[in-house]
């Protein structure tokens, strides 16, 4: 007998509600059939068979449950299991298809192709785009389709060589980890089965939801962001409740005509898109430009964002790059840029100004006595900021080597989601494009962020002279709920001296 447990939900999602059961207590089911429906306050995750068996029923649905609990047992398996797998359920998003030749390939030559783990933080991802389409030959290991999470894209690949006879899920599909998304045949005999299309929204039930409904997580977060008015949502959960599915298909659906006065909340409801003239072009934003307005939008309603600035002369170091340029490219086998200089001047103001290194949890404040620069890089995708850890161990050849690899692997789009995640303080460089000041925003939760900018000559007054120096303007964003106007001024003034005096990196004064 196998356990059904409730999934790892996120780092920072801590409970779910039970959306649906797709199967009922005494029913036959098959490994990795999908058997429940869970939503979160993020996402919806669905949740397989772990063995092929007879479904118990222990956790009903609408209850709320943490990772770990157990929702259910599968014991008993039988030969006939085949099929209850041909009715599809109710509930199951756009890759679970209605046709029954998901369970026909019984004989072992039909190998599944599934969604990968994404990352402990990753609850699901989009299909982007198909290299292959049914009835083509691939090999094993050739790419079949890339899908796009929130913070990476992850290529999925042939795990045997053979015929590509179905894809599950379509381009623009929503997976999560462990869902089929095509099956290959390995002898060529079965039969290919035309791609799914397009999921559309479910139709809705006759039984509306009304307000007294509980609503679970995930549909409040939706309310409470689009302003959707629950009562005009039909639920197809149990009791009538209304599912995120349902919610979110209200809000693409436009609203009927109504005859009786439209209340003036109504007014500011979701409305179908504008028309597009002929010299305009329509293009969906990626997952990865969805995250990053979510999270910046974010960032700005929860942080008291403050930007200070300074100014700093870039004399000695460029002079001391110069000098010693050739020698380390030829030593350490990369090339010295400014990078490795700032990351050692931030580390140095980090530990002089503890505050801009923290976090805010709640009413509680997490001071980190570790120092994990994020480093952003811009690519054709949009923003990523990977993270170069440890940052007061390295040298500055170690620095820039690290700095190196993550932008190569940012570009490549090869990040995986560890390399996305714990960062504590994050420099941004948007002097690499000829930015002369700028106001960075927060990458939450972090309480800081350093904005470089281009080094211009520029008349300043040195031992009463006018002469021309290369200047660069630096400006810090940080968090005034925690951080205070000295401590920002502080930390930058820590800054600008250790690159002055870069002797003060060797001798740490």
């Amino acid at each position: 007998m196998a356990d059904i447990l409730v999934p790892v939900l996120g780092e920072s999602v801590t409970e779910a509600t039970i959306a649906k059961w797709t199967k009922k207590s005494g029913e036959t089911v098959k490994k990795d059939e999908i058997l429940v429906e869970l939503e979160t306050d993020k996402v919806s995750l669905e949740v397989a068979s772990p063995s092929d068996g007879v479904l118990q029923i222990l956790v009903g649905e609408g209850e709320t449950v943490t990772p770990g609990v157990v929702l259910g047992t599968v014991g008993g398996a039988g030969a006939a299991v085949a099929a209850p797998a041909a009715k599809p359920a109710a509930a199951a998003p756009a890759a679970a298809p209605a046709a029954a030749p998901a369970g026909t390939p019984a004989s072992g030559n039909l190998i599944e192709v599934k969604t990968p783990v994404m990352g402990e933080s990753v609850a699901e991802g989009t299909i982007s785009t198909w290299s292959k389409k049914a009835g083509d030959a691939v090999k094993k290991d050739e790419v079949l389709v890339e899908i796009e999470t929130d913070k990476v894209a992850v290529e999925v690949s042939a795990p045997a060589d053979g015929v590509l006879v179905e894809i599950v899920a379509a381009n623009g599909a929503t997976v999560t980890p462990g869902q089929t998304i095509a099956r290959i045949s390995t002898d060529g005999k079965a039969a290919v089965v035309a791609a799914a299309p397009a999921a559309a929204p479910a139709a809705a039930p006759a039984a509306a939801a009304s307000a007294d409904k509980p609503l679970s997580p995930a549909v409040q977060r939706i309310v409470s962001e689009t302003g959707l008015d629950p009562n005009s949502v039909s639920g197809t959960g149990k009791d009538g409740r209304i599912t995120k599915g349902d919610a979110l298909a209200a809000l693409s659906t436009p609203a009927p005509a109504a005859t009786a006065p439209v209340p003036v909340a109504a007014a500011a409801a979701p409305v179908a898109p504008r028309a597009t003239g002929p010299r305009e072009e329509r293009v969906k934003m990626t997952r990865l430009r969805q995250t990053i307005a979510r999270r910046l939008k974010e960032s700005q309603n929860t942080a008291a964002q403050l930007t200070t600035f300074n100014e700093v002369d870039m004399t000695t170091v460029m002079a001391l790059r110069n000098t010693y340029k050739d020698a380390f490219e030829k030593r350490h086998g990369v090339k010295l840029g400014f990078m490795s200089f700032f990351a050692k001047a931030v580390v140095a103001a980090l530990k002089d100004i503890p505050a801009v290194n923290a976090e805010i949890d709640g009413t509680d404040i997490i001071y980190k006595n570790h120092y994990d620069l994020g480093i952003a890089v811009g690519t054709e995708k949009g923003l990523v900021v990977p993270v170069l850890r440890d940052v007061d161990t390295l040298s500055l050849a170690g620095i820039e080597k690290g700095i190196a690899a993550l932008g190569k692997q940012a570009r490549d789009g090869t990040l995986t989601i560890d390399q996305l995640q714990g960062g504590t303080f994050t420099i941004t460089n948007g002097g690499i494009y000829g930015s002369l000041m700028s106001t960075p925003i927060l990458n939450m939760p972090q309480v800081g962020i350093l904005g470089m900018h281009n080094i211009v000559q520029r008349p300043m007054v040195v031992n009463g002279q006018i002469v021309a120096r290369p200047m660069m303007y630096l400006a810090l964003s940080y968090d005034h709920r925690i951080v205070d106007g000295k401590e920002a001024v502080t930390f930058l003034v820590r800054i600008k001296e250790g690159l002055e005096d870069p002797q003060r990196f060797i001798l740490d004064v």
